[in-house]
């Protein structure tokens, strides 16, 4: 059983930056791959990035390489999603979710967070 809380949301004007955290805890976090994923209103929810349960494999959408960067600290049971660059369309409900695959398909993780809200204005 993993459970997850996210933090760090919030609204910053375009071009600007946001670090979200995740908080897991539970042993076994180190064994789980990370995801974040995000969820407009009136959209479906949306893959941003993952990051295997050792860190050495990630993987991000299209529309935010080079602006967003997942991480994990597994002695602090913690993932990060820094955010630079943040346009408008970055605007949704982020959630960071745990699962035994690094997938992109929301539908494979087994535990979610509650969701943090992020909103880029111009």
């Amino acid at each position: 059983q993993v459970q997850l809380v996210e933090s760090g949301g919030g609204s910053v004007q375009v071009g600007g930056s946001l670090r979200l955290s995740c908080a897991a805890s539970g042993r076994t976090f180190s064994s789980y791959n990370m995801g974040w994923f995000r969820q407009a209103p009136g959209k479906e929810r949306e893959f941003v990035a993952a990051i295997s349960w050792n860190g050495n494999n990630i993987y991000n959408v299209d529309s935010v390489k080079g602006r967003f960067t997942i991480s994990r600290d597994n002695a602090k049971n913690t993932v990060i999603l820094q955010m630079n660059t943040l346009k408008p369309e970055d605007t949704a409900v982020y959630y960071c979710a745990a699962n035994r695959l690094t997938t992109r398909n929301p539908n494979l993780y087994d535990y979610w967070g509650q969701g943090t809200q992020v909103t880029v204005s111009s």
